[in-house]
């Protein structure tokens, strides 16, 4: 037998006819929108309710039989009747407490649905969220391993890094323990070539002062022929200015053109060079300066470079480049 019919046989055995059949609509109704826990709740009501027409039924016989006595007393019935009527208003009104506690009941079980209804949301949300943090989580743990492979091929390649490193520092130590040995060969290397350029100068003053005596004897004809110039003066000089420095000319003439003083300043170089070619142009400018008059210059030398010829064709016109045989050849008496 089901609680529902239990509570059906209650109600039969307590109420009459007509109040059993109003509760078991109630009863009805509540069963199928009142949950389990509710439904226990109201149980207790419909006990309450039932004991309480117990009592109203033992009441009601009481007053069946105090009818009797009111047949005999009727002023006492009256009193008795209107006792009984108010015990009646009461009932109904417990009656409509009842039925406003199963409405009540049926809203909170409304509520409850859907509360249970979020609830279902929520934990359909919260299930979704956790499967979300299960994949970032295996992401992550994907992303783990790759960082610790990575960080496994990084501690390979510093090991090799260092390896590399100590092979580079003792090379650097050998390229050190070179460097000092190739400073040391170099230093006498300069020595030897400071001695070098001294014997090459000293070699190149005697070639220079061979050909400058060689051609001196001509520097008379070869101005008259070249320039026109009248020479009575021709010498080594060392031209001293006013602070203090001087030029020393190797070949120096003066002499008059057209009623002029001019002057002719020359050099002789085995193998002129352009930087030979930029001091003699230098010197001229220098002695022009300080002398205030015309001064025509010239170079000889055994030999020239095509590159030495054009260069000094195309930036020292003025100035004359000869071969040392020339003088002899050309202005010899």
């Amino acid at each position: 037998m089901t609680e529902v019919e239990k509570i059906k046989e209650q109600i039969t055995r307590v109420f009459p006819k007509k109040q059993a059949d109003v509760l078991f609509r109630i009863v009805d109704v509540v069963n199928d929108v009142v949950r389990v826990g509710d439904f226990n709740e109201l149980k207790a009501i419909v006990k309450d309710l039932a004991e309480a027409q117990k009592e109203l039924a033992e009441a009601q016989k009481r007053t069946e039989e105090r009818v009797n006595e009111l047949a005999e007393a009727q002023k006492n019935s009256e009193i008795r009747l209107a006792r009984l009527e108010a015990a009646v208003e009461e009932l109904a009104e417990a009656q409509k407490r009842t039925e406003q506690r199963v409405n009540e009941l049926a809203e909170a079980q409304k509520r409850t649905e859907e509360r249970v209804n979020e609830l279902a949301e929520a934990q359909k949300r919260t299930e979704e969220r956790l499967e979300e943090l299960a994949k970032a989580q295996k992401r992550t743990e994907e992303r783990v391993n790759e960082l610790a492979e990575a960080q496994k091929r990084t501690e390979e390649r510093l090991e090799e890094l260092a390896k590399a490193q100590k092979r580079t520092e003792e090379r650097l130590e050998e390229l050190a323990a070179a460097q000092k040995k190739t400073e040391k060969e170099l230093r006498a290397l300069i020595r030897e070539h400071k001695t070098t350029r001294e014997l090459l100068g000293n070699l190149q003053d005697t070639v220079g002062y061979g050909l400058e005596d060689k051609i001196m004897p001509y520097i008379p004809s070869f101005a008259k022929k070249m320039f026109g110039i009248d020479v009575n003066l021709v010498e080594r000089k060392n031209i001293v200015y006013p602070d203090g420095r001087y030029d020393e000319v190797n070949i120096y003439a003066e002499g008059s053109k057209d009623g002029e003083r001019v002057y002719l300043v020359g050099e002789c170089k085995s193998k002129p060079g352009k930087k030979d070619m930029d001091r003699l142009h230098a010197l001229k400018e220098r002695v022009k300066s300080y002398l205030k008059g015309p001064v025509y210059g010239f170079i000889v030398g055994y030999t020239y470079a095509p590159d030495v010829e054009k260069y000094a064709r195309e930036k020292y016109p003025e100035v004359l480049m000869l071969k040392s045989y020339e003088f002899e050849l050309k202005y010899s008496k």
